[in-house]
Protein backbone atom coordinates (compact mmCIF):
# COMPACT_ATOMS: atom_id res chain seq x y z
CA UNK A 1 0.00 0.00 0.00
CA UNK A 2 1.32 3.44 -0.92
CA UNK A 3 2.41 5.71 1.86
CA UNK A 4 0.08 8.64 2.41
CA UNK A 5 1.08 12.27 3.02
CA UNK A 6 -1.01 15.27 4.06
CA UNK A 7 0.40 18.72 3.18
CA UNK A 8 -0.86 22.02 4.56
CA UNK A 9 0.02 24.97 2.34
CA UNK A 10 -0.36 22.72 -0.71
CA UNK A 11 -1.14 25.71 -2.97
CA UNK A 12 2.11 27.52 -2.14
CA UNK A 13 5.56 27.26 -3.67
CA UNK A 14 6.89 24.65 -1.24
CA UNK A 15 3.67 22.65 -1.18
CA UNK A 16 3.68 22.23 -4.95
CA UNK A 17 7.31 21.12 -5.13
CA UNK A 18 6.88 18.77 -2.17
CA UNK A 19 3.76 17.23 -3.69
CA UNK A 20 5.61 16.62 -6.95
CA UNK A 21 8.50 15.00 -5.13
CA UNK A 22 6.29 12.75 -3.03
CA UNK A 23 4.25 11.67 -6.05
CA UNK A 24 7.50 10.70 -7.75
CA UNK A 25 8.33 8.64 -4.66
CA UNK A 26 5.06 6.73 -5.02
CA UNK A 27 3.08 8.48 -2.27
CA UNK A 28 -0.63 9.13 -2.19
CA UNK A 29 -0.69 12.89 -1.63
CA UNK A 30 -3.46 14.92 0.00
CA UNK A 31 -3.52 18.69 0.29
CA UNK A 32 -5.34 20.66 3.00
CA UNK A 33 -7.35 23.58 1.60
CA UNK A 34 -9.91 25.89 3.16
CA UNK A 35 -12.49 25.33 0.42
CA UNK A 36 -12.93 23.53 -2.87
CA UNK A 37 -13.86 26.83 -4.55
CA UNK A 38 -10.49 28.34 -3.62
CA UNK A 39 -9.00 29.60 -6.94
CA UNK A 40 -5.54 28.50 -5.80
CA UNK A 41 -6.82 24.93 -5.53
CA UNK A 42 -7.95 25.08 -9.16
CA UNK A 43 -4.53 26.41 -10.15
CA UNK A 44 -2.84 23.65 -8.17
CA UNK A 45 -4.96 20.96 -9.82
CA UNK A 46 -3.72 22.02 -13.27
CA UNK A 47 -0.16 21.19 -12.20
CA UNK A 48 -0.82 18.39 -9.73
CA UNK A 49 -3.82 16.47 -10.99
CA UNK A 50 -2.98 13.45 -8.84
CA UNK A 51 -3.22 15.37 -5.54
CA UNK A 52 -6.42 14.84 -3.57
CA UNK A 53 -7.87 17.72 -1.56
CA UNK A 54 -9.37 17.63 1.93
CA UNK A 55 -11.05 20.57 3.57
CA UNK A 56 -9.49 22.09 6.64
CA UNK A 57 -8.26 25.34 8.15
CA UNK A 58 -5.33 25.98 10.47
CA UNK A 59 -7.63 28.37 12.37
CA UNK A 60 -10.15 25.59 13.10
CA UNK A 61 -9.14 22.71 15.39
CA UNK A 62 -12.18 20.60 14.56
CA UNK A 63 -11.56 20.75 10.83
CA UNK A 64 -7.97 19.56 11.30
CA UNK A 65 -9.08 16.58 13.39
CA UNK A 66 -11.64 15.72 10.70
CA UNK A 67 -9.00 16.03 7.96
CA UNK A 68 -6.51 13.78 9.76
CA UNK A 69 -9.23 11.21 10.52
CA UNK A 70 -10.31 11.16 6.87
CA UNK A 71 -6.84 11.02 5.29
CA UNK A 72 -5.16 8.82 7.93
CA UNK A 73 -1.72 9.96 6.80
CA UNK A 74 1.64 8.37 7.46
CA UNK A 75 3.27 11.80 7.26
CA UNK A 76 2.02 15.36 7.79
CA UNK A 77 3.94 18.33 6.40
CA UNK A 78 2.84 21.62 7.94
CA UNK A 79 3.82 24.25 5.36
CA UNK A 80 0.78 26.48 5.81
CA UNK A 81 1.55 29.97 7.15
CA UNK A 82 1.19 33.71 6.64
CA UNK A 83 4.64 33.64 5.08
CA UNK A 84 5.28 37.14 3.67
CA UNK A 85 7.36 38.76 6.42
CA UNK A 86 6.45 42.45 5.79
CA UNK A 87 2.74 41.55 6.00
CA UNK A 88 3.27 40.14 9.48
CA UNK A 89 3.54 43.67 10.91
CA UNK A 90 0.27 44.68 9.22
CA UNK A 91 -1.55 41.49 10.25
CA UNK A 92 0.29 40.49 13.40
CA UNK A 93 -2.67 38.78 15.09
CA UNK A 94 -3.55 36.73 12.02
CA UNK A 95 0.11 35.76 11.62
CA UNK A 96 0.20 34.56 15.23
CA UNK A 97 -3.01 32.54 14.78
CA UNK A 98 -2.05 30.84 11.51
CA UNK A 99 1.75 30.62 11.64
CA UNK A 100 2.00 30.01 15.39
CA UNK A 101 -1.23 28.60 16.80
CA UNK A 102 -1.85 26.67 13.59
CA UNK A 103 1.10 24.46 14.53
CA UNK A 104 -0.46 23.73 17.91
CA UNK A 105 -3.78 22.84 16.32
CA UNK A 106 -2.17 20.46 13.84
CA UNK A 107 -0.05 18.79 16.51
CA UNK A 108 -3.15 18.34 18.67
CA UNK A 109 -5.07 16.88 15.73
CA UNK A 110 -2.31 14.32 15.20
CA UNK A 111 -2.12 13.52 18.90
CA UNK A 112 -5.89 13.07 19.19
CA UNK A 113 -6.15 10.98 16.02
CA UNK A 114 -3.00 8.90 16.40
CA UNK A 115 -4.90 6.05 18.03
CA UNK A 116 -7.22 5.60 15.04
CA UNK A 117 -4.84 6.49 12.22
CA UNK A 118 -3.05 3.60 10.59
CA UNK A 119 0.35 5.34 10.69
CA UNK A 120 3.55 3.46 9.91
CA UNK A 121 7.23 3.35 10.71
CA UNK A 122 8.96 1.79 13.67
CA UNK A 123 7.08 3.99 16.12
CA UNK A 124 3.67 3.27 14.55
CA UNK A 125 2.94 6.99 14.60
CA UNK A 126 2.07 9.74 12.19
CA UNK A 127 5.29 11.58 11.45
CA UNK A 128 5.10 15.38 11.54
CA UNK A 129 7.22 17.99 9.76
CA UNK A 130 7.10 21.64 10.81
CA UNK A 131 8.35 24.33 8.42
CA UNK A 132 10.53 26.44 10.69
CA UNK A 133 12.39 29.46 9.32
CA UNK A 134 15.76 31.19 9.42
CA UNK A 135 13.79 34.33 10.35
CA UNK A 136 13.71 32.89 13.88
CA UNK A 137 17.42 33.76 14.19
CA UNK A 138 16.74 37.41 13.33
CA UNK A 139 19.47 39.50 14.96
CA UNK A 140 22.00 36.71 14.81
CA UNK A 141 24.32 35.83 17.68
CA UNK A 142 26.74 33.91 15.46
CA UNK A 143 27.43 33.25 11.79
CA UNK A 144 26.78 30.82 10.24
CA UNK A 145 23.68 29.66 12.12
CA UNK A 146 23.38 26.06 13.34
CA UNK A 147 20.68 23.99 15.04
CA UNK A 148 22.04 25.28 18.37
CA UNK A 149 22.12 29.01 17.54
CA UNK A 150 19.87 31.10 19.78
CA UNK A 151 16.79 32.84 18.37
CA UNK A 152 16.21 36.61 18.30
CA UNK A 153 13.34 37.08 15.81
CA UNK A 154 12.84 40.57 14.38
CA UNK A 155 9.29 40.29 13.01
CA UNK A 156 5.90 38.95 14.13
CA UNK A 157 6.44 36.22 11.51
CA UNK A 158 9.74 35.19 13.08
CA UNK A 159 8.21 35.17 16.56
CA UNK A 160 5.29 33.00 15.39
CA UNK A 161 7.68 30.58 13.69
CA UNK A 162 9.74 30.33 16.88
CA UNK A 163 6.57 29.47 18.83
CA UNK A 164 5.74 26.70 16.38
CA UNK A 165 9.31 25.43 16.45
CA UNK A 166 9.38 25.11 20.25
CA UNK A 167 5.91 23.54 20.27
CA UNK A 168 7.14 20.85 17.88
CA UNK A 169 10.06 20.12 20.20
CA UNK A 170 7.70 20.08 23.17
CA UNK A 171 5.30 17.56 21.63
CA UNK A 172 8.24 15.38 20.66
CA UNK A 173 9.56 15.42 24.21
CA UNK A 174 6.20 15.31 26.00
CA UNK A 175 4.34 12.72 23.94
CA UNK A 176 7.11 10.85 22.15
CA UNK A 177 5.78 12.03 18.78
CA UNK A 178 7.95 11.77 15.69
CA UNK A 179 7.89 15.54 15.19
CA UNK A 180 10.70 17.48 13.53
CA UNK A 181 11.41 21.01 12.33
CA UNK A 182 13.36 22.03 9.27
CA UNK A 183 14.94 25.44 9.80
CA UNK A 184 14.93 26.44 6.15
CA UNK A 185 16.83 29.44 4.90
CA UNK A 186 15.53 31.47 1.95
CA UNK A 187 14.46 29.16 -0.86
CA UNK A 188 13.08 30.51 -4.10
CA UNK A 189 11.79 29.44 -7.51
CA UNK A 190 9.69 30.63 -10.46
CA UNK A 191 6.67 29.67 -8.32
CA UNK A 192 7.54 32.18 -5.58
CA UNK A 193 4.80 34.75 -4.90
CA UNK A 194 5.18 38.08 -6.68
CA UNK A 195 5.43 39.94 -3.34
CA UNK A 196 8.73 38.30 -2.32
CA UNK A 197 11.93 40.19 -3.14
CA UNK A 198 13.45 37.52 -5.38
CA UNK A 199 10.31 37.31 -7.51
CA UNK A 200 9.85 41.08 -7.38
CA UNK A 201 13.32 41.38 -8.88
CA UNK A 202 12.87 38.70 -11.56
CA UNK A 203 9.49 40.14 -12.58
CA UNK A 204 10.90 43.68 -12.56
CA UNK A 205 13.78 42.66 -14.80
CA UNK A 206 11.40 40.87 -17.18
CA UNK A 207 9.08 43.90 -17.37
CA UNK A 208 11.99 46.24 -18.09
CA UNK A 209 13.44 43.87 -20.71
CA UNK A 210 10.06 43.69 -22.47
CA UNK A 211 9.49 47.45 -22.30
CA UNK A 212 6.67 47.17 -19.78
CA UNK A 213 8.46 49.19 -17.05
CA UNK A 214 11.31 51.67 -16.73
CA UNK A 215 12.42 51.18 -13.13
CA UNK A 216 12.48 48.73 -10.22
CA UNK A 217 11.99 50.12 -6.70
CA UNK A 218 13.61 48.18 -3.85
CA UNK A 219 14.39 48.65 -0.17
CA UNK A 220 17.59 47.59 1.61
CA UNK A 221 20.10 46.40 -1.00
CA UNK A 222 22.67 45.44 1.63
CA UNK A 223 20.62 42.77 3.45
CA UNK A 224 22.36 39.42 2.98
CA UNK A 225 20.66 36.04 2.73
CA UNK A 226 21.43 32.39 2.07
CA UNK A 227 19.35 31.71 -1.07
CA UNK A 228 18.66 28.28 -2.56
CA UNK A 229 16.21 26.49 -4.85
CA UNK A 230 12.90 25.42 -3.30
CA UNK A 231 12.86 22.19 -5.31
CA UNK A 232 16.04 21.12 -3.52
CA UNK A 233 14.77 22.05 -0.07
CA UNK A 234 11.57 19.99 -0.15
CA UNK A 235 13.73 16.90 -0.61
CA UNK A 236 15.32 17.69 2.76
CA UNK A 237 11.84 17.85 4.34
CA UNK A 238 11.10 14.34 3.10
CA UNK A 239 14.47 12.99 4.24
CA UNK A 240 13.87 14.30 7.78
CA UNK A 241 10.77 12.12 8.11
CA UNK A 242 12.62 9.04 6.82
CA UNK A 243 15.33 9.27 9.50
CA UNK A 244 15.53 6.72 12.31
CA UNK A 245 15.20 9.41 14.99
CA UNK A 246 13.27 12.70 15.06
CA UNK A 247 15.71 15.63 14.97
CA UNK A 248 15.70 19.24 13.79
CA UNK A 249 17.89 20.37 10.90
CA UNK A 250 19.19 23.62 9.40
CA UNK A 251 18.79 23.62 5.61
CA UNK A 252 20.65 26.09 3.40
CA UNK A 253 23.58 26.49 1.03
CA UNK A 254 26.07 27.95 3.51
CA UNK A 255 26.71 30.93 1.21
CA UNK A 256 25.42 34.49 1.56
CA UNK A 257 24.49 36.93 -1.17
CA UNK A 258 23.26 40.50 -0.78
CA UNK A 259 20.11 41.87 -2.37
CA UNK A 260 22.47 43.98 -4.48
CA UNK A 261 24.15 40.79 -5.78
CA UNK A 262 20.71 39.31 -6.47
CA UNK A 263 19.84 42.39 -8.53
CA UNK A 264 23.15 42.31 -10.41
CA UNK A 265 22.69 38.63 -11.29
CA UNK A 266 19.08 39.11 -12.42
CA UNK A 267 19.78 42.08 -14.68
CA UNK A 268 22.89 40.36 -16.02
CA UNK A 269 20.78 37.31 -16.95
CA UNK A 270 18.68 39.64 -19.14
CA UNK A 271 21.69 41.50 -20.58
CA UNK A 272 20.88 44.74 -18.73
CA UNK A 273 22.81 47.19 -16.51
CA UNK A 274 20.98 47.22 -13.16
CA UNK A 275 22.26 50.68 -12.14
CA UNK A 276 20.22 52.28 -14.94
CA UNK A 277 16.94 50.98 -13.57
CA UNK A 278 17.03 50.31 -9.81
CA UNK A 279 15.72 52.95 -7.39
CA UNK A 280 16.11 52.52 -3.63
CA UNK A 281 13.01 53.39 -1.60
CA UNK A 282 13.22 53.93 2.17
CA UNK A 283 9.52 53.15 2.58
CA UNK A 284 10.26 49.55 1.58
CA UNK A 285 12.63 48.94 4.51
CA UNK A 286 11.43 46.69 7.34
CA UNK A 287 10.63 48.24 10.74
CA UNK A 288 13.30 45.96 12.24
CA UNK A 289 15.78 44.69 9.66
CA UNK A 290 17.47 41.30 9.61
CA UNK A 291 20.88 42.14 8.19
CA UNK A 292 22.35 38.72 7.46
CA UNK A 293 21.41 35.05 7.56
CA UNK A 294 23.70 32.18 6.61
CA UNK A 295 23.12 28.47 7.20
CA UNK A 296 25.52 25.86 8.48
CA UNK A 297 24.00 22.72 6.89
CA UNK A 298 26.73 20.30 8.01
CA UNK A 299 24.33 18.20 10.10
CA UNK A 300 21.90 17.71 7.19
CA UNK A 301 24.79 16.86 4.91
CA UNK A 302 26.25 14.31 7.32
CA UNK A 303 23.07 12.67 8.65
CA UNK A 304 20.62 13.03 5.76
CA UNK A 305 23.02 13.06 2.82
CA UNK A 306 21.31 16.23 1.58
CA UNK A 307 23.06 18.66 -0.78
CA UNK A 308 21.66 21.58 -2.83
CA UNK A 309 21.96 21.03 -6.58
CA UNK A 310 21.09 24.47 -8.02
CA UNK A 311 23.56 27.37 -7.66
CA UNK A 312 22.60 30.96 -6.88
CA UNK A 313 23.31 32.17 -10.42
CA UNK A 314 21.38 29.24 -11.91
CA UNK A 315 18.41 29.97 -9.64
CA UNK A 316 18.30 33.67 -10.55
CA UNK A 317 18.61 32.95 -14.28
CA UNK A 318 15.85 30.31 -14.00
CA UNK A 319 13.50 32.86 -12.41
CA UNK A 320 14.24 35.63 -14.91
CA UNK A 321 13.81 33.30 -17.90
CA UNK A 322 10.53 32.00 -16.48
CA UNK A 323 9.13 35.49 -15.95
CA UNK A 324 10.20 36.59 -19.43
CA UNK A 325 8.19 33.67 -20.86
CA UNK A 326 5.27 34.37 -18.53
CA UNK A 327 4.97 38.04 -19.45
CA UNK A 328 5.62 37.39 -23.14
CA UNK A 329 2.62 35.07 -23.09
CA UNK A 330 0.48 37.80 -21.53
CA UNK A 331 -0.08 35.88 -18.29
CA UNK A 332 -0.89 37.46 -14.92
CA UNK A 333 2.08 36.77 -12.61
CA UNK A 334 -0.22 36.81 -9.57
CA UNK A 335 -2.49 34.12 -11.04
CA UNK A 336 -0.32 32.11 -13.43
CA UNK A 337 3.02 31.84 -11.67
CA UNK A 338 3.24 28.04 -11.77
CA UNK A 339 5.08 27.08 -14.98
Amino acid sequence: MARRALITGITGQDGSYLAEHLLEQGYEVWGLARGQANPRVSRMRKLLSDVQVVRGDLLDQGSLISAVERVQPDEVYNLGAISFVPMSWEQAELTAEVTGMGVLRMLEAIRVCSGVSRGSGSSGQIRFYQASSSEMFGQVSETPQTEGTSFHPRSPYGVAKAYGHFLTQNYRESYGMFAVSGILFNHESPRRGAEFVTRKVSLGVARIKLGLATELRLGNLEARRDWGFAGDYVKAMHLMLQAANPEDYVIGTGRMKSVRELVEAAFSAAGLDWERYVVTDQTLHRPAEVDLLCADPKKARAQLGWEPSVSFDELVAMMVESDLRLLSDGADPDEDSWP
